[in-house]
């Protein structure tokens, strides 16, 4: 028995040995709440829960491979990952299934979704670019930029699924942000996203012929959910009562009414923070929120701690990323952003997102355990 139990905590010795001990910390707990939230959410259902922590351990086999690997091998490795990335991008186009697009490809026993790696091996790339320039990045430096951000957007765009394609594109911006672009360039994209959103809250419906009709939908749900109450309406205003009903305590775990009675559409994926607000009030999403800015504050203190520009780079936006990731689910189930089917890291159901996620923060760790590597 002695002899089992010392390998055993060799072998969780040697497992936690390359990894960030803080980083890892909070991504358990945000596991943890996950977990059970989706019990809550699939009333009661072990089989779903069971799925999805099989998920989480792959993903977190995969963030401990990652980890492992020496940060110049990451960094030779980052053309041959983007490559290979945009294949699916590709095949997912004429293979792929979706409910409003051709996002996921059925492996039999697992849905791929290509756009969740696209998210990792655009930064990589993109880092391994800019690394390879004098920085701070200058004008003759970002063509190059924009064609590799460009490629994976406007296929994740031809999936027909823009709020993914705005995650990807904020990937790569925020690579250029940390590489030094003027500031000149973010002044114009703030300007034009001003536009945007002026133009999606008042102008004409017929002025966005381009997007498909339930993407038009949704434009006029975010004006005026009420308009629709039974219909188009009916999402974000039963996310509404399930966030007020949670008050400051909540309903408690598993009381929740929004989604135990089917009325919160999407409550294991997209809605599933509305889940967590209504059975643990505001206390459970300021936890839960204060795990996502730790996560996102390591990252960031890593790429600065880092003597590698390749580092600083990559873990710096991919931690980043994340806190785009929780704004834009956050704003939507709120009301404060248009309904785009972004899940809430490591809370949502899913299989691609979670392992990709975890593989991506193997990889910030791997950069941390090698920080004094240079070029």
């Amino acid at each position: 028995m002695n002899i089992i139990l010392r390998w055993l905590l060799d072998l969780l010795l040697r497992f936690v040995r390359s990894l960030d001990p803080w980083l890892l910390l909070a991504l358990l707990a945000l596991m943890v709440i996950g977990l059970a939230t989706q019990y809550s959410a699939s009333n009661e259902s072990v089989r779903l829960v069971t799925t999805q922590g099989v998920y989480f351990c792959v993903g977190l086999v995969a963030l401990w491979v990652a980890s492992r690997v020496p940060a110049h091998i990451l960094k030779q490795f980052a053309p041959v990952a983007y490559a290979a990335s945009m294949v699916p991008l590709v095949l997912v186009l004429f293979i792929g299934r979706g409910k409003y697009g051709n996002h996921w490809i059925n492996l039999g026993f697992f849905n791929f979704q290509p756009s969740e790696l696209a998210k990792l091996t655009l930064p990589m790339m993109l880092a391994w670019t800019l690394d390879r320039q004098r920085l701070p990045l200058r004008l003759r430096g970002l063509p190059v930029a924009l064609l590799i951000i460009a490629l994976p957007v406007g296929l994740v765009i031809l999936q027909h699924d823009l709020g993914t394609a705005a995650l990807v594109l904020a990937s790569g911006i925020f690579v250029l942000f940390l590489a030094g672009l003027s500031w000149w360039w973010f002044a114009s994209a703030a300007i034009a996203a001003v536009g945007g959103f002026s133009l999606a809250m008042f102008a004409p419906i017929r002025w966005f012929w381009f997007l498909r009709p339930y993407q038009q939908d949704r434009i006029l749900t975010f004006r005026n959910p009420e308009n629709d109450p039974m219909g188009a309406g009916w999402n974000i205003i039963q996310s509404k009562i399930a966030i007020g009903g949670g008050g400051l305590t909540g309903k408690g775990w598993g009381e929740g009414t929004q989604s135990h009675l089917n009325y919160l559409p999407e409550h294991t994926t997209d809605f599933i923070f509305s889940v967590l607000s209504e059975d643990f009030g505001w206390i459970g999403v300021t936890v839960v929120l204060a795990l996502y800015l730790f996560v996102v504050g390591r990252c960031l203190w890593i790429a600065a701690e880092s003597r590698d520009g390749y580092a600083r780079l990559l873990a710096g936006t991919l931690g980043m990323s994340l806190f785009v990731y929780v704004l834009v689910n956050a704003g939507m189930i709120s009301g404060l952003l248009p309904v785009v089917g972004v899940p809430m890291p490591l809370l949502s159901y899913g299989g691609t997102a979670p392992v990709t996620l975890l593989l991506g923060f193997g990889v910030v760790m791997a950069l941390r355990g090698r920080r004094q590597v240079h070029r």
